[in-house]
């Protein structure tokens, strides 16, 4: 009994690690969010590219930034050093990410579509490189810090609170930014570039304190990848990781698109075109009222997410969550324009499902890393996290593609510079009331249906673990990496 209990306090992390380590979504929360709510209009509106060539800059720019996920996660699979394989890169690379992520929020004073479009697949390139070199590594933690089971839920859970913090901040604090700097006689242009600058700095601290806190440690042996094509045959055999892969992609296919097309929801069709639409008696944009109420809802419980995931399994709570979005996103295009507090209450709603979206799919990956180990004998996190993050950034490239090239298509128009209401064609209204309703449900009952088959349930996760310590203890013990007394 006593070495159980020893075994078990070892898969256990400390609480305030847990803390240190869940503050590194707080940059992942103010990149994703300014950029998945506010960039595709960001781009029609204030660059003014056409919707059809922004979707395209867009596009290209993941695409092409994309491509380095893998590569990342085989490069921190490989790295050997004293502090281990991953911290380096958070090291390294935290002060570039947060402010390479300016760079996004500039627009050239140029009039040329083509040299504008041009400009924005190069900026989103580089903004995201820096994000890749930090977010795999990161993420790649997560299986090494502990093998148990709720354990990596409760890691999660603390990621995501950060995560949905930093979300409320930059969703309520962004517009009231870009409008006070309007007020004060300055540009939207320049209102979204401060509003960037001071969230790409406060990102840079948590990854070095994660750094100097979190240690790698579990047992580590270090892989010998032989290509590229190679690294993606291997996450392929893992049966349960195209489960997880998929809930993952449809789960954010379903964020993103929500987060694109929301700004134009709001302004549009229950604003009916004021593009200054605010919340009657709080006098704050339409658009902070709502995600504000959204993800204080969310981070509020995320508690019983995690508590249902540990009484009845993640995959159960999961499903749970996501069948109760998809019954409000049918309801949501049906909201009258002007009826504020029915959208304010529809907020609140879909901010309980929002919380386990953010939770559960992050909780459910890191198990098919063990699994992968027990088949192979090795461990791949990199692969896996590196191949994880391409997902994440190829859905946010659908969205936005996908959304833009609709507007294009139907008719979608910039204001006129200066403008304080515009209205939009009919069937640009309509199609904004599609994408965020039916095509949004759809995606998620597909979701459920993929994960009511993930084969890795609580049971056999337990057997893995079991199967697992039996190698182990047949072969020599290996030291959890940690830092050298000098780091």
């Amino acid at each position: 009994m006593k070495t159980q209990t020893q075994s078990f306090r070892k898969l256990q992390v400390p609480r305030l690690v847990k803390v240190i380590y869940g503050s590194g979504d707080w940059g992942i929360g103010t990149f994703n969010t300014l950029r998945l709510i506010f960039y595709a209009i960001f781009l029609t509106d204030v660059v003014g590219l056409e919707p059809r060539l922004a979707s395209i800059a867009a596009f290209f720019g993941i695409v092409w930034d994309a491509i380095n996920d893998p590569v990342v996660g085989v490069l921190s699979d490989k790295v050997k050093s004293r502090w281990g394989r991953r911290r380096p890169f958070l090291l390294f690379f935290a002060a570039p990410y947060g402010l390479a992520f300016m760079m996004l929020w500039w627009a050239p004073p140029w009039e040329h579509q083509g040299l504008l479009m041009l400009y924005v697949m190069i900026a989103y390139a580089l903004s995201d490189t820096f994000q890749t070199l930090v977010i795999v590594p990161f993420y790649a933690l997560t299986p090494e810090m502990t093998t148990n089971y709720d354990e990596r839920t409760s890691l999660a859970s603390y990621r995501m609170f950060f995560n949905l913090l930093a979300s409320i901040l930059t969703a309520v604090a962004a517009p009231m930014v870009i409008d006070a700097t309007m007020a004060a006689g300055g540009t939207q242009q320049q209102g979204y570039l401060l509003a960037a600058t001071l969230l790409g700095l406060s990102s840079i601290l948590p990854y070095l304190l994660i750094f100097a806190t979190v240690r790698e440690r579990t047992r580590v042996e270090t892989v010998e990848i032989a290509s590229f094509r190679e690294t993606m045959r291997i996450a392929w055999r893992n049966i349960p990781f195209r489960y997880a892969t998929m809930i993952y992609m449809l789960n954010w296919v379903t964020f993103d698109l929500i987060g694109v097309v929301l700004p134009y929801f709001l302004i549009y069709w229950v604003g009916g075109g004021d593009l200054m639409v605010a919340v009657p008696g709080l006098g704050v944009p339409l658009e902070s009222g709502v995600l504000g109420v959204m993800l204080i809802t969310a981070t509020c419980v995320l508690p019983l997410w995690t508590w249902l995931a540990h009484r009845l399994s993640k995959r159960i709570a999961y499903m749970i969550a996501i069948g109760f979005w998809a019954v409000l996103l049918l309801m949501i295009p049906f909201v009258p324009p002007q009826n504020f507090t029915l959208i304010l209450i529809f907020s609140a709603l879909i901010g309980i499902s929002v919380s386990a979206g953010h939770v559960l799919p992050d909780a459910i990956f890191p198990d098919v890393v063990d699994w992968d180990e027990l088949r192979t004998g090795k461990r791949y996190e990199g692969v896996y996290y590196g191949a994880k993050n391409l997902i994440r950034k190829m859905t946010t490239a659908f969205a936005i593609f996908l959304t833009l090239q609709a507007l294009g298509w139907l008719g979608y128009q910039a204001p006129p510079e200066g403008a304080t209401t515009f209205s939009q064609p009919p069937a640009a209204v309509l199609g904004i009331r599609v994408l965020i309703g039916p095509i949004s449900a759809g995606l998620l009952i597909v979701t459920m249906v993929v994960t009511w088959f993930y084969p890795i349930t609580r049971q056999r996760y337990r057997r893995i673990q079991r199967l697992l310590t039996k190698r182990q203890a047949r072969e020599p013990e290996m030291c959890p990496v940690s830092p050298s007394p000098r780091a």
